[in-house]
């Protein structure tokens, strides 16, 4: 059975969601945060692992970053070259497995934004990645993961939700299991007469475990923040940011 992961027709249903006007606005401010939080330098060479439509490594091209971009879903790197071929962008735009991906010490920093991270059921494939990034990395060289975390999942955590814009109505079904380790997700989203459904699945980490696999990755030095500006994690976080260094 094709796991949710490696299907193109979800990639492809649910972009207007994920990848909306509000989220692409976002991503100047979001990448003077990354820039900040990993210490990065024109020049320097990034790995946006899980890159999507590019949001981020676009953005991170013009500010003088040399930027590999990697992602599965073809409809998404299409989209992204596109943009970069029409700004004169020179991003190296890859089709591949975040599982596999691998380049010895050729980056100073990478980034596994918007819960990129856990989707695969077996612990070692998602151990995989991590090691794969850290032996991706330079000597110095920073890892961000940015998802949302178990501890400030647990703060706001409602079983059922909606949304509706442009005459798109969107759906959501959650139930937590393995000792609050797996979420089971139910998308629904209907667009003019048509509906459609999915069901998605991946790990819940809270800070304490994902320093854990970090550490056991090699990372030695290893921040926790609550939102991409830098502010503790503590019970006001928004969002998990693991920095994790070499």
């Amino acid at each position: 059975m094709e796991a949710w992961h490696d299907s193109d027709e979800f990639w492809a249903t649910f972009a207007p969601v994920m990848f909306g006007e509000d989220r692409w606005a976002a991503v100047p401010y979001e990448t003077d945060q990354i820039i900040a939080r990993l210490g990065l330098q024109p020049g320097d060479d990034i790995l946006d692992l899980c890159c999507g439509p590019g949001r981020h490594s676009l953005e991170m091209a013009r500010r003088g970053l040399n930027v590999t971009g990697v992602d599965r879903t073809v409809s998404y790197l299409a989209q992204a070259r596109q943009q970069a071929r029409l700004e004169g962008l020179d991003i190296d735009f890859i089709h591949g497995d975040m599982r596999h991906f691998l380049r010895p010490a050729a980056y100073h920093g990478a980034i596994m934004m918007f819960t990129s991270f856990g989707y695969f059921e077996d612990p070692a494939e998602n151990l995989a990645v991590i090691q794969n990034v850290h032996a991706s990395l330079m000597n110095a060289g920073a890892l961000m993961i940015e998802m949302m975390g178990k501890e400030v999942l647990a703060r706001i955590f409602q079983p059922r939700s909606w949304s509706e814009k442009d005459g798109v109505l969107f759906l959501e079904e959650r139930k937590l299991s393995k000792a609050w380790s797996w979420i089971d997700n139910r998308w629904v989203i209907i667009r003019g007469g048509e509906r459609k459904e999915f069901e998605i699945s991946h790990w819940l980490y809270s800070a304490a475990e994902l320093g854990s696999m970090l550490n056991e990755c090699g990372f030695d030095q290893i921040e926790f923040f609550g939102s991409l500006e830098g502010v503790p994690y503590d019970h006001n976080a928004k969002r998990l940011i693991a920095v994790a260094r070499k």
